[in-house]
């Protein structure tokens, strides 16, 4: 008999298959495999933004406190980054 015909039989005396093919067993399980990898790298990802978020925080509070102290020596924080060039106001008044 051939193998068409064995299915088609079971399907007539409403016998179920009992499992998938190997080959779709392999095509889900690779799916699976990915998209498991897929959600750790996110994961790493998510953790490395994480961390990056709270150095980017601690940097906001140095640059504040450089920015008291040029405050407090000059009277302005109002400097050129690229020059060091100190920026008063237009009236000569600091803020």
């Amino acid at each position: 008999m051939a193998k068409g015909t064995t299915a088609k039989i079971k399907e007539l005396k409403g016998i179920k298959p009992e499992k998938i093919t190997d080959d779709q067993l392999s095509k889900i399980q690779e799916v699976i495999n990915n998209l498991n990898r897929a959600q750790m790298e996110i994961g790493s990802i998510e953790s490395r933004k994480h961390s990056l978020l709270h150095h980017v925080s601690s940097l906001q509070e140095d640059l504040s406190s450089v920015q008291k102290e040029l405050e407090k020596a000059y009277g302005t924080d109002n400097i050129n980054i690229h020059s060091g060039v100190i920026n008063y106001s237009e009236d000569g008044e600091t803020n």
